[in-house]
């Protein structure tokens, strides 16, 4: 690790963050295309990258991986949709070193979101960040703490915030059809493989092994804390609570709260109590999280409402034929939303209304591509949306890792007298040279 370079880009960014104010509306009215640079090439930043290069509004110039084995292919998509062929590179410090470039674009895994889209933030970029925000809640809120010093736009990638289908069910609970709503219920049931027990090995060639792990502990590699299987690990993931879980707590949440709406209530915020029973019950393998997950979340206030969250990475059948969703009860009616659509019911079972989709991440990207132009804030925005969402899958970690209830100040998002809990929070000790920049 150059860390010479590091300490040059870490100067930078601080510097950036003193004129952010100065360039920020010059850079609102910026060339008619995004140039935008993308960290990852592979799995989801693969599929990020083929829609935002052929986005006509974008030119993606830069990729970064510490994989070179990934860029080739990543390449080759990008100039199929623009024509054009961008720069690649290790390092991402780059990309936010380089002040023709508008905005970074986050495809890593978990453990890799935070410190990126920091310093973009205070290098005068905006960010495009996968789910969940960070690692842990500390992360997500020193991302939010450094996107409102800043005045960056941030979008994290729920897309299907951006979908019509999604669109649709919350305007249809907004009219009040599902009448008062007190509990919904988020789920995974989809039977997943066995990741095995390998033993350490060496890093392939072409891998920068000590930079993918980053301010994560130092491991010895292993196949399956790598590439394709790091969510299951404490050190770099959150879990499929926070891998697809994330979107199932979120499409349940907006639809209570468009239904508090027309009630006149207010919206749920985060929740009082988070309990959860679990674990590691049916695979035999190296994963730390979860096959096995129930997760409670109780809302206090006038109203008190309850969010359910079922796990179930063993299971080969659906639930209310989806294999995951959330459905959101009412005394009038309920929803059953997931990724095909979402399909109401009257309070007698009947079937009243059905519309379908999908959750392709086009017209959450073209969303995030309007906000950086109109400086308008996004529909999945880091602080009001996604930051909150992901408090959730964090929060119901936490419980199901210290087996017992634990009770969140909704203010400052800590665990009200309870040490295990929050340390838990965040991470322990960064690995040098990396560090969780202090926003002051």
């Amino acid at each position: 690790m150059d860390r010479r370079y590091f300490l040059k880009a870490g100067a930078l960014s601080v510097a950036a963050a003193s004129q952010v104010t100065a360039t920020q509306s010059a850079k609102a009215n910026a060339s008619e295309r995004l140039r935008v640079g993308v960290m990852g090439s592979g799995g989801r930043a693969l599929g990020l990258l083929k829609t935002f290069s052929e986005n006509p509004e974008v030119e993606v110039v830069a990729i970064s991986d510490i994989d070179s084995r990934k860029l080739p292919q990543a390449v080759e998509e990008v100039m199929k949709r623009q024509k054009t062929r961008p720069e690649t590179m290790k390092d991402f410090r780059k990309i936010i070193d380089d002040p023709s470039i508008d905005a970074l674009v986050v495809g890593t895994p978990d453990h890799w979101h935070a410190i990126p889209t920091i310093m973009a933030c205070l290098a005068d970029k905006d960010v495009y960040v996968e789910k969940p925000d960070g690692n842990n809640i500390e992360e997500g809120q020193r991302m939010v703490a450094a996107m409102r010093k800043t005045g960056r736009i941030v979008q994290m990638g729920s897309q299907h915030r951006s979908t019509d289908r999604m669109k649709s069910a919350i305007a249809y609970a907004k009219e009040g059809h599902l009448g008062r709503c007190l509990f919904a219920k988020a789920w995974e049931s989809a039977k997943q493989g066995n990741i095995g027990k390998p033993a350490d090995g060496t890093p392939p060639e072409g891998v920068d092994y000590d930079f993918w792990l980053g301010s994560a502990p130092e491991r010895p590699f292993n196949p399956v804390r790598f590439h394709g299987h790091w969510r299951w690990f404490y050190d770099y993931g959150t879990g499929d609570l926070g891998n697809d879980g994330v979107h199932r707590l979120d499409m349940a949440m907006a639809i209570m709260d468009a239904a508090a709406e027309a009630q006149g209530e207010q919206p749920l915020g985060l929740p009082r109590t988070i309990s959860a029973a679990g674990g590691k019950w049916y695979f035999d393998d190296l994963q730390e999280f979860p096959d096995t997950l129930q997760v409670t979340y109780e809302f206090a206030g006038e109203r008190p409402k309850i969010l359910t969250y079922e796990m179930k990475l063993w299971v080969p059948y659906k639930y209310y034929d989806e294999t995951e969703a959330a459905v959101i009860y009412g005394d009038q009616g309920y929803m059953v939303a997931g990724n095909r659509g979402w399909r109401a019911y009257t309070s007698g079972g009947k079937l009243v209304k059905e519309v379908a989709g999908d959750t392709h991440e086009r017209p959450h990207v073209q969303n995030f591509v309007d906000c950086v132009k109109s400086r308008k804030k996004p529909v999945c925005d880091l602080e009001t949306v996604g930051h909150p969402a992901s408090v959730l899958c964090h929060s119901g970690n936490i419980a199901a890792r210290i087996g017992r209830t634990v009770t969140l100040d909704p203010e400052t998002e800590t665990f009200v007298g309870d040490d295990e809990a929050n340390a838990l929070r965040g991470r322990p000790d960064y690995r040098k040279p990396w560090s969780l920049p202090e926003i002051s």
